[in-house]
C-alpha cells in the first residue's frame, strides 16, 4: 500500500466506531480528510450525525461533500472526536498541529467524551521530538516569548530550533489568526513537564502535545491495520 491508502484503511476502520446520531468532532489533515470522504458517502446513505469541524479546511471540505456541520457552542460536549496525529509514542501522547490547527483541534478533543487518532504506522514513535513541536504563540511580543521558550526548554534540557512558520513569503497564520513556532528539540523525554513550562508562558496560546487525550490509536501498515490503546 503506498501512503494514501494506509490513511484510507485507517480512515475506513475508524468509521466503525462512529454510530447513529452521534455528535463527532472531526479532525484537520490529510487522513483526517480521507475519513471526512468516507464519512460523506455514510451520510449520504443516510448515517445520522451532527459534526464539528477542527478548522476551516475541514469545515470547507465538509460542507462540500454533505456532512452535516454545528459549532461547537451549538454542541458544546461530543461524544467522539476522530483525528490524526504527527507522531505518538505507545502512551498514545500525540504531537499535533502541522497543518496548523492545534488549538482547534484540542479544544475539540477535550470537549469529547472520546479521542481516536487514525494514522500510518510511520507515526508511531519509541520517543516525541523527531516531529517539530508546533507551538502557537500570539503575535504581540513574538520575540520576547521566543526567548522565554528557549529558557524553559533549556531548563528542561532541551535545545534546537525555534522556527517561525511561513506560507510561502508569508507568515502563517492560524484560523484564530495566531502565528506558530516549530520546535526542533529531537528528543521529548518528558512531555509532562514540557507541557507545563509551555503553559506558564503569557504569549504561548497553546502547543501540540495532546496528552492523555487519544484513548486509541487505529494505525495502518503493508500488514493491515491494528489497534493500540492507550496504557
Amino acid at each position: 500500500m503506498d501512503a494514501r491508502e494506509m490513511k484510507i484503511k485507517a480512515a475506513a476502520e475508524a468509521l466503525t466506531y462512529v454510530e447513529d446520531g452521534m455528535r463527532l468532532g472531526i479532525g484537520t489533515g490529510s487522513t483526517a480528510e480521507e475519513f471526512v470522504r468516507l464519512l460523506a458517502e455514510r451520510v449520504e446513505g443516510g448515517l445520522k450525525i451532527q459534526g464539528v469541524p477542527t478548522s476551516e479546511r475541514t469545515a470547507r471540505l465538509c460542507l462540500e461533500l454533505g456532512v452535516p456541520l454545528k459549532s461547537l457552542d451549538e454542541l458544546p460536549e461530543l461524544d467522539l472526536t476522530i483525528d490524526g496525529a504527527d507522531e505518538f509514542d505507545a502512551a498514545l501522547t500525540l504531537v499535533k498541529g502541522g497543518g496548523g490547527a492545534l488549538l482547534r483541534e484540542k479544544i475539540v478533543a477535550a470537549a469529547s467524551t472520546r479521542m481516536i487518532v487514525i494514522a500510518d504506522e510511520s507515526k508511531l514513535v519509541e520517543t516525541l521530538g523527531a516531529f517539530p513541536l508546533p507551538i502557537e504563540v500570539n503575535p504581540f511580543g513574538l520575540e520576547a516569548t521566543r526567548i522565554s521558550i528557549e529558557k524553559a526548554a533549556s531548563r528542561l534540557g532541551l535545545s534546537g530550533e525555534l522556527k517561525l512558520r511561513r506560507k510561502g513569503d508569508e507568515v502563517f497564520s492560524t484560523d484564530g489568526g495566531h502565528y506558530i513556532l516549530d520546535a526542533s528539540f529531537g528528543r521529548i523525554p518528558d512531555a509532562d513537564a514540557l507541557s507545563g513550562a509551555l503553559h506558564a508562558i503569557p504569549g504561548v496560546v497553546e502547543h501540540g502535545l495532546f496528552i492523555h487525550m487519544a484513548s486509541l490509536a487505529i494505525l495502518a501498515g503493508e500488514a493491515g491495520v491494528r489497534t493500540l490503546e492507550a496504557n
